[in-house]
């Protein structure tokens, strides 16, 4: 695999993982706003906040790695009404935009929650549809291994399950800070805490339920015709361990850290266990996806002209 591939597996994780990382944000800081009010609220999620930015940042900069030359970027967005790869980096660089615009507004607190809260959303409907085109890019029919439903569901389900266990990871480092502050269970704090991280495990171990329906699919359909049946060999023989090694570390990370960081969260006490089983959990994860997606590549077997 050469550079300009793993500059895609770079700049494909790192993005989807940002957006997903900034849904369940909005989606945590709206749950933390109406249980503890709009302080306790930004001082859980304002410097989980910070963790997406450079995260986006380093995966946009994977993309001009893949682009060979960052002169080639205008040129990139200039068919935008017939080219996917234009609209996947046409979203990615508004999501960029919108998505710094809102961090810059609740840094500084300027304007109302309202008008915030829209920007927000609105940078996360960008980062979204950023994902879709993203996965829209692959779905050629002169490569059938990827021209099946599982490539944007695979997508999505790395956005929201990466997505959900980086917030994991930065919530427990925030609380942690804050911790220093006041040393403790800090009341309002921990408690956010705790319910973040159950909502947070079992919507990971639901989404690694959806993994292992996905994954399945696709080595079924590799299976199934003469023009897959050479990716279905590798998937078998030559990438086997690296495909069973993507399995176990995918569902030790967010079935069985889950399930650990679910039952250490019904109680108060438990806060630096909770936190090194979040960040474990993230980081199997993240490799897992990182193989995963190098598999992605891997199996390019594409036929005609």
């Amino acid at each position: 695999m050469n550079v300009r591939e793993w500059a895609l597996i770079l700049f494909t994780i790192l993005t989807q993982m940002s957006v997903g990382a900034f849904v369940v944000l909005g989606l945590v800081h709206t749950y933390a706003l109406r249980k503890a009010g709009p302080e306790q609220a930004d001082q859980l999620s304002d410097r989980a906040l910070l963790a997406i930015g450079p995260v986006l940042v380093l995966g946009l900069i994977g993309s001009f790695g893949h682009l060979g030359n960052p002169l080639n970027a205008p040129r990139a967005i200039a068919n935008l009404g017939t080219s996917w790869l234009s609209r996947e980096i046409f979203f990615s660089v508004a999501f960029v935009v919108v998505g710094g615009v809102f961090a810059l507004m609740q840094w500084r607190k300027v304007s109302t929650f309202a008008v915030r809260n829209i920007v927000a959303w609105v940078a996360a409907v960008l980062g979204l549809i950023a994902v879709f085109c993203m996965s829209q890019v692959y779905m050629l029919r002169t490569v059938p291994v990827w021209n099946t439903l599982t490539t944007p569901l695979s997508f999505f389900a790395t956005t929201f399950l990466l997505g959900a266990l980086a917030m994991g990871a930065a919530f427990v480092a925030n609380y942690a800070y804050v911790q220093r502050k006041q040393p403790g269970c800090v009341s309002e704090q921990c408690v956010l805490l705790r319910d973040t991280a159950r909502g947070i495990a079992l919507s990971a171990i639901g989404l690694l339920g959806v993994q292992f329906v996905v994954i399945p699919m696709y080595v079924a359909y590799l299976a199934s015709s003469a023009d897959t049946a050479a990716a279905s060999q590798l998937i078998t023989q030559q990438y086997a361990l690296v495909f069973v090694l993507r399995l176990a570390l995918v569902f030790v990370g967010a079935g069985v850290f889950g399930l650990f960081v679910y039952r250490n969260a019904m109680s108060a006490g438990r806060e630096k266990v909770l936190g090194n089983l979040m960040y474990a959990a993230f980081a199997f994860v993240l490799i897992g996806e990182v193989l995963g997606r190098y598999l992605f590549y891997a199996m390019h077997t594409g036929f005609g002209l």
